[in-house]
């Protein structure tokens, strides 16, 4: 596994590096035979200590949890007891995916946008009223379940995912609400002879 251990405007010393590699090691060994890599960044605000870490183990899974305390140590084992958590309560899960139907996968692109400030003057930073595309990133849409999708969704711990419905074939979202539940978007398909 590819392990890369940052800071952001920390040192991260010896000590930290091995701590943080043998306790990975160790947890992600537990439930998965072979990530490809981890990513564990550490930040500082304040007076508190925050952990990112991201395992990727290919096959569009990715498990990402965040930690903070005090200490920076504190802060990690935080963040990997959530890690943990996450691999425990799917393991089954992980295991039954890999021996599951074929993925059928469409390339897509996603776009990170500039967001416009009101005091911000048009022909400055949008073009014809466009906003500013700061990045590109290419990516995959994946064909499953809604309840693939919502393991998906709280694996990675991301805010919002867009996959095929395998049972329609239509393109869906869901999403985590700010009150902690998930929605689920499902456009409606047009009746036929019907003009949209």
């Amino acid at each position: 596994m590819k392990l890369i251990i940052s800071g952001k405007q920390i040192d991260v010393g010896d000590a930290l590096r091995t701590h943080v590699t043998e306790r990975l090691a160790a947890l992600v060994g537990k439930y998965y035979d072979s990530p490809i890599d981890a990513t564990v960044t550490f930040s500082r605000e304040a007076h508190l200590f925050h952990t990112d870490i991201t395992v990727h183990f290919g096959a569009g899974l990715t498990v990402n949890a965040q930690g903070e305390g005090t200490e920076i140590y504190g802060s990690f084992d935080v963040a990997s007891d959530r890690a943990e958590k996450r691999l425990r309560r799917y393991k089954r899960r992980l295991k039954n995916h890999h021996h599951g139907a074929t993925r059928t996968l469409e390339p897509a692109l996603s776009y990170v946008i500039s967001p416009r400030e009101d005091d911000e003057d048009e022909s400055d930073a949008h073009v014809d009223g466009a906003p500013l595309v700061i990045a590109e990133n290419e990516s995959e849409i994946e064909t499953l379940t809604v309840s693939e999708a919502v393991f998906r969704l709280d694996l990675g711990a991301h805010p919002a995912m867009m996959f095929r419905n395998s049972a329609n074939g239509g393109l869906n979202v869901v999403y985590r609400r700010p009150d902690g539940n998930i929605g689920w978007i499902e456009p409606n398909k047009p009746s036929s002879g019907v003009a949209v």
